[in-house]
């Protein structure tokens, strides 16, 4: 692995570890046994890592949130949207643990946040919906679908924050991201076609979500 690749990595280790705060460059040049000067001829400060990181990430959920062109939408696409979604954020969870200080503290990480929600997750998120409904998945209106799509959002960008709160002697793990799916769940669930709401049952009791 290159050393531009070696430190992306270690920093992504040590911020999920530790918190983005609590890692300088330093910690990471010791981590891998490089010199600082050797870490500063590829980044010149923390934030370019953090904003690469970041870039990383979007590209995970880009792969991910690929909508299928040749067939209807599908339950089993659905929950793998979900899967990603908290996947993705269970890889680079340090990126959401305080995501507003993380913005305010880097500007070039706000615009490319910024510039990517608006241009691009919020239209994937927003034609997923329509596809489910036009698939006869979701019994939605139009206008319903704008509330909808914020409030998964919300859930899913604030959910392993919400849970280092709710549960504070307890460790971010894996299973905080299926407890996170079954809260998506159970806003997607009056929704849910009368025809899907045996299978529906099923997939919140696969997330520990059933009634």
């Amino acid at each position: 692995m290159k050393t531009y690749d070696r430190i992306l990595a270690a920093s992504l280790q040590l911020f999920n570890e530790q918190g983005e705060r609590q890692v300088s460059t330093n910690h990471i040049a010791a981590h891998l046994g490089i010199s600082p000067g050797n870490l500063y001829y590829h980044f010149r400060h923390k934030e370019a890592i953090v904003h690469q990181i970041f870039l990383q990430y979007q590209d995970f959920i880009r792969a991910r949130l690929t909508l299928p062109s040749e067939r209807s939408l599908q339950v089993a696409d659905m929950l793998g949207y979900l899967d990603s979604a908290f996947d993705g954020m269970w890889q680079y969870r340090f990126l959401f643990y305080d995501l507003p200080g993380l913005l305010a503290r880097n500007p070039p990480l706000q615009q490319a946040y910024q510039q990517f929600l608006q241009e691009e997750l919020n239209h994937t998120l927003h034609t997923l919906c329509q596809r489910a409904v036009d698939a006869g998945l979701l019994t939605l209106d139009a206008s319903d679908i704008n509330p909808l799509v914020v409030n998964i959002w919300l859930v899913v960008k604030f959910w392993f924050a919400f849970e280092q709160v709710a549960q504070p002697s307890q460790a971010v793990s894996e299973a905080s991201g299926r407890r996170g799916v079954s809260q998506v769940l159970a806003l997607l669930k009056p929704y849910v076609a009368d025809a899907l709401r045996p299978g529906f049952a099923l997939a919140q009791a696969r997330y520990g979500g059933a009634d």
